[in-house]
């Protein structure tokens, strides 16, 4: 019923059985892409959570062709099946998928290079903001403060002292067609957009928003509800660059982030200082995102 009212469709192209934790935010951001891909789709995927929970052998929970590659490797991958379907004159949908470890930091050099190429592949980041699967280490998507076993809060330093890589414009600077941000909390928009990002004649990008209750310490009931805040109080903004332009989603009554830092176990150690840089933050990159949509094409296409 869930589906029919989102207008998605009712067939599950990622299976129920896998080993997610209760409340996984990036087990429903598969299911959705898998959902907008439909059968005629390859999914090569990267190292990560995603990877391990639904592929212990000899099951998968995918019912659509599916490779594992390293960490460091998915875009190559991707790029080659793109370029063998293509020699046969096939159309097949390609998506990449990683987590924030794979895409943001460790698989960066190969998905700026399928870029580069301009091969037709969609690739899709599901972020969690740490290396979840390894241990909740810090990636370099993990936001500022964040308390993970490598940037753990002591006497001196309250969690990771670097804010969050601004990965997304990294991509669109690469002059591609459509980059997106999308969120869990609204799949209905994510749906659209891995649609739309499959039907680029070229790479594109697609930022999944997708908590993990096991990094962040919050009640595996609270996943949507966390995703909900984030999107509310701006600290995931949601944007399209198409074609080199900006489109913010508009954010209506906007409250400030408490409620979103509270819920949260990774945020417990935070001063009033802490937080309050934290907003400031929020508010300067808000700031900045709607001063660009005002500006038109802020990025050069090439691809």
């Amino acid at each position: 019923m869930a589906e029919m009212i989102l207008g998605l469709p009712k067939e599950e192209l990622f299976c129920s059985g896998h080993t997610s934790c209760s409340g996984c935010g990036p087990a429903l951001a598969m299911r959705y892409a898998l959902k907008a891909a439909g059968k005629n789709t390859v999914v090569v995927h990267a190292t990560g959570c995603m990877e391990v929970v639904s592929s212990a052998y000899p099951l998968s929970a995918w019912k659509v062709p599916w490779i594992h590659g390293t960490f460091e490797n998915a875009p190559a991958i991707a790029s080659g099946i793109e370029r063998a379907f293509k020699s046969k004159g096939k159309k097949v949908n390609i998506l990449a998928i990683g987590g924030d470890g794979a895409t943001f930091d460790i698989g960066l050099g190969a998905l700026s290079g399928m870029i580069e190429r301009g091969h037709k592949v969609c690739y899709i980041c599901y972020d969690n903001e740490a290396y979840m699967n390894t241990g909740k280490q810090r990636s370099s998507a993990s936001p500022l403060f964040a308390n993970t076993t490598t940037t753990p809060f002591g006497k001196k330093i309250h969690g990771k002292l670097e804010p969050k890589k601004p990965l997304p414009f990294i991509v669109a600077a690469h002059g591609v067609k459509y980059v997106a941000t999308a969120s869990i909390a609204n799949p209905q928009d994510f749906y659209n957009k891995v649609k739309k990002g499959l039907a680029i004649d070229g790479p594109s990008f697609i930022h999944v928003f997708a908590p993990c209750q096991f990094g962040w310490k919050f009640p595996t009931d609270k996943t949507i509800e966390i995703t909900g805040q984030a999107i509310k109080s701006c600290v995931a903004p949601i944007y399209e660059i198409e074609n080199g332009i900006l489109k913010l989603n508009k954010v209506d009554n906007k409250i400030k982030i408490d409620n979103y830092l509270n819920m949260q176990g990774r945020y417990k150690h935070l001063n009033k200082e802490e937080v309050f840089q934290l907003q400031q933050f929020v508010d300067d990159r808000w700031k900045f995102l709607t001063e660009l949509e005002t500006k038109g094409k802020v990025f050069d296409v090439v691809q």
